[in-house]
């Protein structure tokens, strides 16, 4: 049992997640880490006598469970969820397999799904609790080369946007992080599954796509350790704010969206304005 902050983050054998571990501990908070596999995810934070390190495949329903129960037999509680593991399925639409779109969402939403239905019975016992969810900019606006990913993100944004009021009565807040470039592993043949180009009308734009995207990789602008650094800061706040832009990119992108929607939605406001029956 502890009187310390505890975290549990998912996805933090490597890239933001061991960042945010990291943070976490270096300022105080113990840490329960997890990982499809707990040896690594150990070498990648470091020895610490406030981490616990557990297996964890958020698509398994029961491993985050047990990974939940695990959390509080050691420390007595939960404070902060962080859902941070993820993977990238990208290419063009008819060129994803079915079975690719579907991992896709497996793991980016009902991965955090699954992990936050067996963490929130904690959370509502205590009558306190934060849900840091990393989302995307992919979640705010989609884009090219992204359809399965963004419709994941888009699903996480819509999820923890219909969930926050549902909780909120038991003292449990939620943050959208919508991270833009940074440089993580996300790129990295670890993390990311190119489609297999079957299509010869695609395939000079798949060229493309993936030889700017191989020369971004690991040069991208954003900090993993300031982004945890801001993460940590934000989750110790008495009220976290519900979405937070991560990077200037981020910025742009949620400024970009917002116009756009303001557009469409007055482009046909008389007619959007005419579909009421004609008497009451």
């Amino acid at each position: 049992m502890t009187d310390k902050k505890v975290w549990l983050i998912t996805g933090a054998g490597r890239g933001l997640g061991v960042d945010i571990a990291k943070t976490a501990l270096a300022v105080g908070h113990a840490v329960v880490a997890t990982g499809r596999d707990p040896s690594k995810v150990a070498v990648a934070i470091g020895q610490h006598e406030d981490l616990l390190t557990v297996k964890l495949d958020v698509t398994r329903p029961e491993a985050s469970k047990a990974a939940v129960e695990a959390a509080v037999a050691k420390f007595g509680r939960i404070d902060v969820l962080v859902n941070n593991a993820g993977n990238f399925f990208a290419g063009f639409f008819e060129e994803l397999s079915p079975e690719q779109v579907r991992h896709q969402i497996e793991t980016l939403l009902f991965g955090p799904m699954n992990v936050t239905r067996a963490v929130l019975p904690v959370m509502r016992k205590q009558r306190s609790g934060l849900l840091l969810t990393i989302s995307s900019t992919a979640g705010i606006s989609g884009g090219v080369f992204c359809t399965a990913y963004a419709a994941a993100k888009f699903g996480i944004e819509g999820w923890i946007e219909s969930l926050a009021p549902e909780i909120a009565p038991f003292g449990i807040r939620t943050m959208l992080v919508e991270p833009g470039f940074f440089r993580t592993d996300l790129l990295t043949a670890e993390s990311t599954t190119y489609a297999q180009p079957s299509i010869d009308d695609y395939a000079e734009r798949t060229r493309e796509i993936i030889t700017t995207w191989n020369g971004m990789n690991g040069k991208q602008g954003g900090d993993p350790a300031k982004l945890a650094d801001a993460l940590v800061r934000l989750a110790g706040l008495e009220k976290p704010p519900a979405r937070f832009a991560a990077g200037f990119d981020a910025v742009q992108t949620f400024e970009a969206k917002a116009k756009v929607l303001l557009a469409q939605a007055t482009a046909h406001l008389e007619l959007s304005s005419s579909l009421a029956h004609d008497r009451a």
